[in-house]
């Protein structure tokens, strides 16, 4: 389809408008007809941004996994783990902020979408005296971690201390149910303390 001579929106006001959609209607509803409603234009003017419905979602998983999630303000050195810890976290609240969009990263994984990051964290390991070979394993394994985590928790209902394991019953699992009243820890804490757990599990191990 041939893209029109001058542009009616920006690419930005488009992705914005592409996740207001997504965060009020669900994944499945959006598309470039709804989009262009959204943003009062005919669907042709996307095409002067956009290739296809497939470009606007990756710049959508670039926003939610990438422009809008902090990066700490950490320098390296032996307390690197929790340069980790604070960015998990900050992914966490990015994703769970528009928990319709988070299926999106599954395919469009942020170690696609931004190898420069990744690049610069690699440097704060080995700045931080980390060996090289335990870059990958590091790295990997974040990523794995915090897209699994962070989508499961995305795709159910915010739980409360005791409702982390939904629909327990103390007469039929009363192990489980004893160790859902012996947690102390919210979602969010059980989250970082994973992830504090794997990074100097990874050390341990090394030694």
């Amino acid at each position: 389809m041939p893209r029109p001579s001058k542009p009616l929106i920006s690419r930005e006001a488009a992705v914005a408008a592409s996740i207001e959609i997504i965060d009020s209607e669900g994944l499945d509803a959006f598309s470039l007809p709804k989009l262009a409603k959204h943003l009062g234009v005919r669907a042709p003017s996307l095409y002067h941004h956009f290739a296809d419905k497939n470009e606007i979602l990756t710049e959508v998983a670039r926003h939610i996994a990438g422009r809008s999630v902090a990066t700490p303000r950490r320098k390296p050195g032996p307390d690197w783990p929790e340069y980790f810890v604070a960015l998990a976290l900050n992914f966490r609240q990015s994703i769970l902020r528009h928990r319709n969009a988070a299926p999106i990263l599954l395919q469009y994984l942020p170690r696609d979408l931004f190898v420069s990051t990744y690049e610069d964290r690699a440097k704060f390991l080995l700045d931080s005296g980390v060996p090289t070979e335990l870059h990958v394993r590091i790295l990997d394994g974040m990523e794995v971690l915090a897209i699994g985590a962070v989508l499961t928790e995305a795709m159910r209902k915010p739980s409360t201390k005791s409702t982390i394991f939904p629909n327990v019953d103390p007469q039929s699992q009363p192990l489980l149910a004893q160790a859902l009243a012996s947690n102390e820890l919210t979602q969010k804490q059980l989250f970082e303390e994973t992830v504090r757990s794997f990074l100097h599990g990874i050390i341990r191990d090394y030694m």
